[in-house]
C-alpha cells in the first residue's frame, strides 16, 4: 500500500524504502501581482508497482506537484523547497543535465492534451523513437521497431504502417495511445498520468484506464495519476491523497477514502458526483463558494471559508489554526473523530447512499 506518512509541521522524516519520496515541498511563483503559493507543504510516498491517485479541484496543486518531479518549471520564477527522492537520487537540486538522464527514462509524464504534447512536425513513430535512442543509443532501425513494438502493446491497429503518421492523423483516443507508448518506451520505474482521459468519451476512457493497469503489471512502474474524477481513482488507484490550496487534507486507501471520507471538501467532492443508483431528479450539491487565491490563501484551515461545519469547532480554531495531517489514514481537520463520524453518517451517508 502507498504510505504518506509525513505530517504537516512535524519532523521531516523520509520513508527509506520507498521508491518515491515527497517531503515538505514548497513550490512558489514569482509573478507580477505576488508570490503565488502553488504547493504549501506536502509529503507523500509511493512504493513501486503501486498507483496514488491525487484528486482535487483545478488550481489545487496537482500538476505543479508532479512538474516538480520531473524538473519542469521555470527555474527563473519558481522558487522549489523541500525534497524529492526518486530511487534515493534527491531531484529539487540535480543539474538540469542529471534530470534529462532521468526524464524519458527512469520517469516519464503523460500528459493532458495529447493534441498538443505531440509535435505536429514529426511522425509519431519518431517521437516514440527519439527518448529510446537517447538513452539506450540505439540505431535508428532498433529505434524505429521498438516505436512499432511499443504502438502495438498499446493496441494501435496496423502499427507497422501508423508508425509514418503524424498526430493528426490520429483520433484522440489513439494519440493518448501514443501517449502512453512514448511515455513506456524506456521502460520507466515512475509514470505520472495528468488527467490521461480528459475529453475522451466514456468508452475510451475504459480501454485506456484498462491499457494503463496491464501495462503496469508488466512493466511494474509506480503510477501518480491526477486527476479530478473520483471514478477515476476508483478504478485505477491503490491509495488517494486530497488536495486542496497546495495543501494535503486527506489520505487513505481508496476504499477507506470513498466509503468512509473524514474532510468536509472530500465529503463536497462524493457529495457533487452524479449517480446511477439515485434519483434522476434530485439535484447534485455543488461545493458552495469558489477555491481560494493562492496569492493570499486563507488563513488556518484554507477550506474553512467554503465548508459548513466550522460551528462545530470551538472558537476561531478553524480560522486561525492550520491543522495537521497525522500519521496513517487521516484527514487534516478541526473536528474531532467523534464528530466527523456523527456528521458523516447523519448528513453526508445519505446523500451518497
Amino acid at each position: 500500500m502507498t504510505t504518506l506518512t509525513k505530517t504537516e509541521g512535524s519532523p521531516a522524516t523520509t520513508g527509506s524504502d520507498s521508491f518515491l519520496s515527497v517531503r515538505d515541498l514548497f513550490v512558489h511563483f514569482t509573478t507580477e501581482d505576488g508570490i503565488v503559493k502553488a504547493v504549501d507543504g506536502l509529503s507523500f510516498d509511493l512504493e513501486r508497482g503501486q498507483t496514488l491517485g491525487i484528486v482535487g479541484e483545478s488550481g489545487s496543486g496537482k500538476s505543479v506537484t508532479n512538474l516538480s518531479i520531473l524538473g519542469l518549471h521555470n527555474k527563473k520564477s519558481t522558487s522549489i523547497d523541500g525534497e524529492i527522492l526518486l530511487d534515493g537520487k534527491e531531484l529539487v537540486n540535480a543539474t538540469e543535465s542529471e534530470m534529462e538522464r532521468l526524464r524519458g527514462n527512469k520517469m516519464a509524464m503523460i500528459f493532458q492534451d495529447s493534441l498538443t504534447a505531440l509535435s505536429p512536425y514529426y511522425t509519431v513513430g519518431r517521437q516514440i523513437s527519439e527518448p529510446f535512442r537517447k538513452h539506450t543509443g540505439a540505431s535508428k532501425k532498433e529505434a524505429r521497431d521498438r516505436a512499432i513494438e511499443m504502438l502495438t502493446k498499446v493496441g494501435i491497429p496496423h502499427a507497422k504502417q501508423r508508425v509514418d503518421d503524424y498526430p493528426h492523423q490520429f483520433s484522440g483516443g489513439m494519440r493518448q495511445r501514443a501517449m502512453i507508448a512514448m511515455s513506456l518506451v524506456c521502460n520507466p520505474s515512475l509514470l505520472i498520468a495528468d488527467e490521461p482521459t480528459t475529453a475522451l468519451d466514456v468508452t475510451v476512457q475504459a480501454q485506456i484506464l484498462d491499457l494503463l493497469k496491464d501495462l503496469q503489471q508488466e512493466f511494474g512502474s509506480a503510477i501518480v495519476m491526477i486527476t479530478h474524477d473520483l471514478g477515476v481513482v476508483a478504478n485505477m488507484a491503490d491509495d488517494i491523497l486530497v488536495m486542496y490550496a497546495g495543501r494535503a487534507v486527506e489520505r487513505g486507501s481508496v476504499r477507506e477514502v470513498l466509503k468512509a471520507p473524514q474532510h468536509p471538501y472530500t465529503w463536497g467532492l462524493l457529495g457533487s458526483m452524479p449517480r446511477l443508483s439515485g434519483d434522476v431528479d434530485e439535484p447534485l450539491l455543488p461545493i458552495p463558494g469558489s477555491p481560494p487565491s493562492l496569492l493570499n490563501p486563507p488563513t488556518g484551515c484554507a477550506f474553512h471559508p467554503r465548508c459548513a461545519f466550522t460551528d462545530k469547532v470551538p472558537g476561531d480554531a478553524c480560522a486561525t489554526e492550520r491543522p495537521v495531517l497525522p500519521t496513517g489514514r487521516a484527514a487534516a481537520c478541526h473536528l474531532s473523530a467523534e464528530q466527523k463520524q456523527q456528521v458523516y453518517i447523519e448528513t453526508i451517508q445519505p446523500r451518497l447512499g
